[in-house]
């Protein structure tokens, strides 16, 4: 699902506290128009949810954006009021993010399994006429769509809660007003990109944490060879997966960073592209680790053939080398967005109305 951009120009005559509380109650209007539809959409029949792709991708653009917004300016609100609405938008993003999850792991996972095992005489996959292939399709196919089942019997309990009746209201007084504090919310709008440069350096600095030179090279299949332990301030790995996830952690962070820092530079009515393209390739980074995790976990499912297993294990390698690609398509891109950036300072200059 990819974002637009909601970057309007600044008003140079505003304060901060003007201006977030503009962002803000804007962002709360999309909230409140695409939840009805969402939940009446998820509430129909499993698998509906991203089949409301428009309402459902305004509803979770929004909650991100609100939270990044509490979370880099956070300064500029009450404390109290800024920390229990992120802990509440993340819990909703977390509920309405698991389905849709299942069912592009599921899409992701059983398109590789069909190309592996493609038949073409001119380019068969490596697993074309494996006896293994159809059973560990219909694993997976079976596990994901288990998955994705109570995944949404899980949100259709959470959707007649209270706690989600509870943030609704929260989100209507926020579109007609917004809870602002302390002195920052009084000041110019023109030292919004220096809060926001805050969101630049912690972007830098996570970058700073990846190993960037293991990336250099396309499909190098090195995170299949380099299972080594996690550093000892980390404990000792037991296992392949362990130390995979410890290996995919800081990329995870990254991910995130790159939101916050996209959301910032909305706030701020500027932008840069560069930042749209590597959310992109770290959503993908993201999609094959968990897709990989998938395989593994079905591999080890008990009693299947050991050409069953076989198969599962080739789509885990496949969608590990997916993982290194979208490292390496990030190391091509990031160079050029650095060198911008000037440690956090080059943020571009806001759009004044």
């Amino acid at each position: 699902m990819t974002e637009a951009p909601t970057t309007a120009a600044v008003n140079s005559a505003a304060t901060v506290g003007e201006v977030l509380a503009g962002y803000l109650t804007a962002q709360a209007g999309v909230f409140l128009r695409a939840l009805p539809q969402t939940v009446g959409e998820a509430a129909s029949r499993p698998g509906a949810l991203p089949a409301s792709a428009a309402a459902a991708g305004d509803l979770l653009g929004a909650v991100r954006r609100v939270g990044g917004a509490l979370h880099t300016f956070g300064d500029a609100f009450e404390p109290q009021w800024a920390q229990d609405t992120r802990a509440e938008l993340r819990w909703l993003l977390d509920l309405l993010g698991q389905e849709p999850a299942h069912q592009r792991r599921a899409a992701r996972l059983l398109a590789a399994v069909d190309s592996l095992g493609d038949t073409d005489a001119q380019a068969p996959g490596m697993l074309a006429g494996h006896a293994g292939a159809p059973k560990a399709r219909a694993l997976l196919e079976r596990q994901l769509t288990l998955a994705r089942t109570r995944a949404h019997t899980a949100l259709l309990q959470e959707l007649r809660s209270a706690r989600l009746h509870a943030l609704a209201d929260r989100m209507t007084l926020l579109a007609g007003d917004v809870p602002l504090a302390g002195a920052v919310a009084g000041r110019p709008a023109t030292e919004l990109p220096g809060q926001a440069a805050g969101a630049l350096s912690a972007l830098l600095a996570g970058v700073e944490r990846l190993p960037l030179s293991r990336a250099a090279t396309p499909y190098g299949g090195d995170g299949l060879h380099r299972l080594a332990t996690v550093p000892e301030a980390r404990g000792p790995v037991l296992d392949a997966d362990a130390a995979l996830a410890a290996d995919d952690a800081p990329w995870h962070r990254v991910r995130i960073l790159v939101k916050r820092a996209r959301y910032a530079l909305e706030v701020c009515g500027s932008a840069l592209p560069e930042l749209d393209e590597l959310n992109g390739v770290l959503d993908r980074h993201r999609e094959a680790a968990d897709a990989a995790v998938t395989a593994s976990t079905a591999a080890r499912t008990p009693r299947i053939t050991p050409a069953t297993a076989y198969v599962l294990g080739v789509v885990h390698a496949d969608q590990r080398l997916e993982v290194e690609a979208a490292r390496y398509a990030f190391g091509r891109r990031w160079p050029g967005l650095s060198a911008g950036l000037g440690g956090g300072e080059g943020l571009p200059a806001p759009r004044m109305a």
